[in-house]
């Protein structure tokens, strides 16, 4: 890492709190541009941080890779080959462009030349390498829309997460309510 990202990324290390991270991020104007109400985990600056656009309301969890470049011409030149125009291979860049209101899964890797619509849910250990409409769930590797981002609302609607009563408070989890856990995922079993 080049000095003034290797310091960015070590300051990240201090911040303890994602949300206050992404603040950081925002005020020293990291990325191309970083949206209101986003919380980033990674304490990483993905290299060319400039070609990346986050808009507002996004959530990227922890281990989100966001790649913005392409390392594959040091293999091709390393064999002596050459492109169509006989010169030795370049690094690809390319841009990433996240939209409003999207939550990125853990362990998922972004490509670049990617755009990642509004209202989008991806999936943990996606592969994202093509861009993914506005109003969708996608996941896998490659990464493919399986529903839209209503159905997907939908689906949770019915879904009941916890008692309000025995609910987290600040990321920390009560007997009561690892107990509720165990019984609920006992009882699909059953």
């Amino acid at each position: 890492m080049k000095g003034k990202r290797l310091w960015q990324t070590l300051r990240l290390y201090s911040i303890l709190e994602p949300v206050k991270r992404t603040e950081y991020l925002r005020k020293n104007n990291v990325f191309a541009s970083l949206g209101e109400n986003c919380s980033i985990e990674d304490r990483i600056i993905p290299l060319y941080a400039k070609c990346i656009r986050i808009g507002d309301n996004v959530r990227l969890a922890s281990h989100v890779l966001l790649v913005t470049h392409d390392v594959s011409y040091f293999v091709l030149n390393s064999l002596g080959l050459k492109n169509a125009k006989g010169e030795r291979f370049g690094e690809k860049i390319g841009c990433i462009d996240i939209g409003n209101n999207v939550f990125v899964g853990t362990n998922t890797t972004i490509l670049y030349d990617v755009k990642i619509g509004n209202n989008v849910i991806i999936g943990a250990g996606s592969v994202v390498n093509h861009d993914i409409p506005d109003n969708s769930v996608a996941v896998g590797v490659p990464a493919k829309v399986i529903c839209s981002f209503d159905e997907f609302v939908q689906k949770r609607m019915k879904d009941r997460s916890y008692p309000d009563s025995i609910s987290t408070n600040n990321q920390i989890i009560s007997d009561k309510l690892i107990s509720w856990c165990w019984e609920q995922f006992d009882k699909k079993r059953k």
